[in-house]
């Protein structure tokens, strides 16, 4: 006995102004919004809050550097801290 596949009802349209409509950050938002506070992020912060591995994550540097942003790397008690640069 075969099994009949019934189409799903249509779903109406979201409302306007309904948690549907809003998009969800992209991670490269994410590590924008990461590298834009006063301390910056480390890389294992920023590979925490993408669960991206180390180096995707270097690699989505580079690429927001190609994109323009001034990506300034430091050392803080020995481990990297990168920032991106205010414009002035």
């Amino acid at each position: 006995m075969a099994k009949s596949r019934r189409k799903a009802p249509p779903q109406a349209a979201p409302r306007e102004g309904s948690a549907a409509e809003v998009k969800p950050k992209t991670k490269q938002a994410l590590l924008i919004e990461l590298l834009k506070r006063a301390e910056g992020a480390t890389l294992a912060q920023l590979v925490e809050a993408t669960s991206w591995l180390p180096q995707t994550t270097r690699a989505a540097l580079t690429g927001l550097r190609k994109k323009g942003h001034v990506i300034i790397a430091s050392k803080v008690e020995g481990i990297s801290v990168y920032r991106i640069q205010k414009a002035d």
